[in-house]
């Protein structure tokens, strides 16, 4: 690795007491996308989907993360997989987006066919492969874990189990039941034209919400007043507001959710709970619905924003009425974050612009900011390396 001259280390984000920002170069190069794709995206846990998508044998769903694919399917027997969304003879890609294949997983380019279970069942013109060991070429599994209801997957590295990434914080989510819940809209993706850490780091902190976020300050109180965290997952409390709201969506939202959530304990039917697990996922919960908001890097200055919104089974009006209030105060607020997005991103590329200081209520994303420094040590100098050149 080239070494990198010392005029350049003015910043060192990984320092103690440091109060900075990171240098912007790092979210705009290619080389930090790849290297933060092998070194921190692959070998951690990645939400793939809700349990319920995956009802029925055959069911199935897939992620791309980076240049990978990953497809978790239920099997005959009950047992939900994962393998990579790859087959095993000419690397054509097996399955999109989600569904079921009853039969088995067979590629739409030469067939071979393998059941859920991974393993190689057929194959066209099977003579032509003359002493073709089936057994050695069954998909290649993934790392699966379940966790409060959800299937997570690492396509890399050896990451601790999800549960004991969460800890106690887990314990949160019990009066939500997020196991009995079921998808209220399919799976969502759309594009932002800024890089996926710039998406985190607006995520992980909320000093800006009084600002950037007028409608959720008339509804809650700054999630920062009532904070708390485990290494790597961190959570913020935003209390409704005793007072009604100027508009009406948010007062109609505020008068009318108390009375749909009465299996939740009283102060839970009165917050909205943000929560984060580095490095890229955010876990809203809300008392008649919650919702995932997952950051996938597609290239430097340019992210997926992957989301599902999830509720216990209710078709009842007055439910109906106080999820759509919800989603329209939520849809709102992410595209005020996306508009505040997209102007850091292109204030990054500003001459006139140096690191700034970090406000103390930017402190889940100097945690974000950690890792990166441990995993892409290049990201401390206040310039790129001759290896980013």
């Amino acid at each position: 690795m080239a070494t990198v001259p010392a005029a350049r280390d003015e910043q060192r984000p990984d320092e103690p007491g440091r109060s900075r920002a990171m240098p912007a170069w790092v979210y705009r190069h290619p080389e930090m996308t790849r290297l933060e794709l092998e070194r921190i995206l692959l070998p951690s846990w990645q939400l793939l989907c809700h349990v319920s998508s995956l009802r029925e044998s055959g069911d199935y769903v897939t992620l791309d993360v980076g240049p990978e694919s990953v497809v978790a399917v239920r099997d005959r027997d009950g047992t939900i997989r994962a393998f990579h969304n790859v087959c095993r003879h000419r690397a054509a890609r097996l399955l999109d987006g989600s569904g079921n294949c009853r039969g088995g997983i067979t590629c739409p380019y030469h067939g071979w066919t393998y059941r859920h279970d991974g393993t190689l069942i057929g194959l066209a013109a099977r003579e032509s492969f003359p002493g073709l060991d089936r057994t050695g070429h069954g998909l290649r599994a993934v790392r699966t874990e379940i966790a409060f209801g959800f299937v997570f997957v690492a396509l890399a590295g050896d990451p601790p189990p999800v549960a004991a990434t969460w800890g106690a914080m887990a314990e949160d989510f019990a009066p939500y039941r997020f196991d009995r819940m079921v998808p209220l809209s399919p799976i969502s993706e759309e594009i932002w034209e800024v890089d996926w850490k710039v998406a985190m780091d607006n995520y992980l902190e909320s000093y800006h919400v009084p600002i950037g976020h007028p409608g959720l300050n008339r509804l809650c109180v700054p999630d920062y007043e009532d904070q708390a965290g485990v290494p790597g997952v961190a959570r913020g409390v935003s209390w409704l507001r005793p007072q009604p709201s100027t508009r009406w969506s948010e007062r109609m939202y505020q008068q009318r959710v108390g009375n749909v959530t009465g299996h939740l304990p009283e102060p839970n039917r009165r917050c909205w709970r943000f929560y984060s697990m580095l490095p890229n996922l955010g876990i809203d919960v809300l008392p008649e619905q919650m919702d995932f908001f997952q950051v996938l890097p597609d290239g430097p200055g340019r992210c997926r924003i992957r989301s599902g919104v999830y509720g216990l089974p209710d078709a009842s009006r007055e439910m109906r009425v106080v999820r759509y209030l919800g989603q329209r105060i939520n849809r709102q607020i992410n595209r005020e974050d996306a508009w505040l997005c997209g102007r850091v991103q292109r204030g990054l590329g500003s001459r006139g612009y140096t690191p700034g200081p970090l406000s103390e209520l930017e402190g889940w994303m100097r945690e974000f900011h950690d890792l990166l420094c441990e995993r892409i040590p290049e990201t401390r100098f206040a310039a790129a390396s001759a290896r980013f050149a």
